[in-house]
């Protein structure tokens, strides 16, 4: 495999910092790396990199086994796949089992980085599980030599080019047969890195074992499907990942072994063990028709907690695209034709045409038509949450009964609360039913017959019969509450909701906060329309604020921050809250208790002045839908000077703690 001559080498010797002493935790090393990108001209804002690299940290660790550590990203911020090198003395913590790092990659890969590049970048992620390259590294004398190694791995001589295709999927010697045979399966977030190790590591440990052993990746570099044949001929698989798996189902009726990417790297030979055993255990979790795993499959790191989150996580990301479309939708519907067009417009899209214009003229009929469009595509609200909920649970048969149940909870009431409830049962009614142990002949029709009619019979019958008049008076309660709510008990909302938006920038605590806004849109009370615009000036106050601390006091901030701030002036006011993340992930300890304050004073003051908005997102550029747009505006205001200040004052009089790690997952 070469690389284009036209792209730059993704190494050169002023990416290599020898025998370096960073003071410092991981971010000072992530730093100094960075730093050492932007004075090649590999980057445009270090500071920018950095915060994408310390998001993915947050993520997991990237501290692999014998002192190797290797932060990695996708960033805007740089426009070709680059790799950074620093070798430490003293070594460093990345969060590695058995102690710090001395060796560190950089490894920044562009937004829109092709199958080429990211093929580069794994196959220095494949080299660093062989003990001689890495003690190669540690032995080199001049950054010359190491940029000579890493090259001689991600570009290597046509004639060896296919040597790390080989590793992938090492097989017993055709003389010695080996007595099971294990496939995998290997993920991580990025699709950089981790996938290509865990790959590599749980190939050399089967090779040791005696086990026939194939893995597909599923990573950036593309991935080539395991043949059928193969899957069929499988005493059981591993699934070595940290995000979902593509087509589980061709699994089914496996034994399962499954766990986070990271114990494959630093446990092949115990994964490679319990595979074996696993084949032969007859109680052991197998992968169903579904996909979904018994519910007692191994888990790895992931606790119910975490599982949880990532169920309704899942919920709330699927739903937010018909949000967005159909809130901007109905926006720009009142947009041209007003408010007046709630009550006519579903008669004026069906009743009217072109030849046959309502009293409005073409203005009224295309406001109608939007808001028309909008109002279908808001209805799905609810039953997108309540499927996709329900998929996290039990996969592609979770879906019908989840969105029959999130339509049951619209019909029935109970609005976005029996939305949640219904997709949760849904969920695991399908998962109970895909799990039964059925014949043969009966197992084909199990993921597309039977789990989606029994499980949508269960959840249908149980809410009618048992909670759906509960949810439904508890989410009448809750709307005539919010509807109620005046003085003292809206601020207090308000400044809860102002605390949640700002407090990791896109992550869950911010998006838990903004699913409650949108899903309260389909109520259409003066509440739920309050709410939303608090949520959304909340939202802004972040960038707006370092972008405004970065103007009146510059020398606080270094030449990338500043940069940074110039841009945040207009994410903050698209309502784009992570364009507060660089300098949040740089120094969270300072940054982020100063953007709660001001998010907390704007939440306040939006909810005291009664501003609403009808549209769920776009800042300043639907201040259309928003009705006391003075009040609103100095709310948003009010924050970004107090958050501002806030942030100014932290980093003249408060000293910076020693390890100051950020808790940011960017959406």
């Amino acid at each position: 495999m070469t690389s284009s001559t036209s792209s730059p080498p993704v190494i050169t010797s002023d990416l290599v910092l020898l025998d370096t002493d960073v003071e410092g935790d991981k971010q000072a090393v992530i730093t100094r790396l960075a730093d050492s990108l932007a004075a090649a001209g590999r980057t445009n804002d270090s500071a920018g990199l950095v915060g994408a690299a310390m998001a993915r940290e947050e993520q997991s660790a990237t501290g692999l086994p014998g002192g190797i550590a290797i932060p990695h990203c996708r960033s805007p911020y740089v426009d070709t796949p680059t790799i950074g090198f620093a070798r430490l003395r003293p070594a460093v913590d990345f969060g590695a089992p058995d102690g710090p790092a001395d060796l560190a990659f950089l490894i920044a890969a562009p937004d829109s980085g092709g199958q080429e590049h990211m093929k580069l970048l794994s196959s220095l992620a494949r080299a660093l599980v062989r003990k001689d390259f890495v003690e190669s590294l540690r032995t080199a004398a001049t950054p010359a030599e190491v940029v000579g190694l890493v090259e001689g791995v991600v570009n290597p001589a046509p004639a060896a080019a296919a040597a790390p295709a080989a590793a992938a999927a090492p097989a017993a010697a055709p003389e010695k047969k080996a007595a099971k045979s294990v496939v995998a399966i290997t993920a991580c977030p990025t699709g950089i890195a981790h996938t290509y190790m865990a790959a590599d590591a749980l190939a050399a440990a089967a090779k040791e074992a005696g086990v026939t052993f194939v893995v597909e990746t599923q990573g950036s570099s593309g991935s080539t499907p395991l043949p059928a044949d193969t899957i069929a001929n499988a005493d059981a698989v591993i699934f070595a990942t940290d995000v979902g798996v593509k087509d589980r189902g061709r699994f089914a009726g496996k034994p399962v072994v499954a766990s986070g990417v990271k114990r494959a790297i630093n446990e092949p030979a115990k994964m490679i063990a319990e595979a074996v055993a696993a084949a032969d255990n007859p109680n052991a979790a197998r992968v169903e028709g579904s996909g979904a795993t018994a519910p007692d499959a191994p888990s790895g790191n992931v606790g119910w907690g975490t599982r949880t989150r990532q169920i309704l996580l899942t919920g709330v990301s699927y739903m937010i695209p018909f949000v967005a479309a159909g809130g901007l939708l109905i926006a720009l519907g009142f947009l041209f034709a007003g408010y007046e067009i709630a009550d006519t417009g579903n008669d004026i899209a069906l009743n009217n045409s072109l030849a046959d214009l309502p009293p409005g003229g073409f203005t009224e009929y295309l406001g109608a038509i939007l808001f028309t469009l909008g109002g279908l595509a808001f209805s799905f609200l609810v039953p997108a949450l309540a499927g996709y909920i329900s998929f996290a649970i039990a996969d592609r048969p979770g879906i019908a009964p989840g969105f029959t149940a999130g339509a049951l909870a619209v019909f029935i009431g109970g609005g976005f609360i029996g939305g949640i409830v219904g997709g949760v049962i849904a969920g695991f009614t399908a998962l109970w039913v895909s799990n039964l142990k059925v014949p043969q002949w009966l197992r084909g029709l199990m993921p597309v017959v039977i789990t989606p009619l029994v499980a949508s019979l269960v959840v249908g019958l149980i809410m009618f019969f048992l909670i759906g008049r509960p949810l439904a008076w508890v989410n009448s309660s809750l709307t005539e509450w919010l509807s109620g709510m005046s003085g003292t008990s809206a601020v207090l909302l308000g400044i809860i909701l102002g605390l949640m938006m700002c407090f990791d920038l896109g992550g869950p605590v911010n998006k838990a906060a903004y699913a409650f806004a949108t899903a309260g849109l389909a109520a259409a009370t003066t509440a739920s329309f309050e709410i939303m615009a608090t949520v959304m000036a909340a939202g802004m106050v972040p960038p707006l604020a370092m972008a405004l601390a970065t103007t009146i006091r510059p020398g606080l901030f270094s030449e990338p921050e500043r940069e940074n701030g110039r841009a945040a002036w207009l994410l903050g006011a698209t309502f784009i809250s992570e364009g507060a993340i660089p300098f949040a992930a740089a120094d969270p300890l300072r940054v982020i208790p100063s953007m709660m304050f001001g998010g907390a004073i704007t939440g306040a003051l939006c909810m005291a002045f009664g501003a609403t908005s009808r549209a769920p997102h776009g800042g300043i550029f639907v201040l259309f839908a928003i009705d006391n747009k003075l009040g609103f505006v100095i709310a948003i205001v009010a924050g970004t000077i107090a958050g501002a200040l806030a942030v100014v004052a932290a980093k003249q009089f408060i000293k910076p703690g020693a390890k100051s790690e950020p808790e940011l997952v960017a959406a």
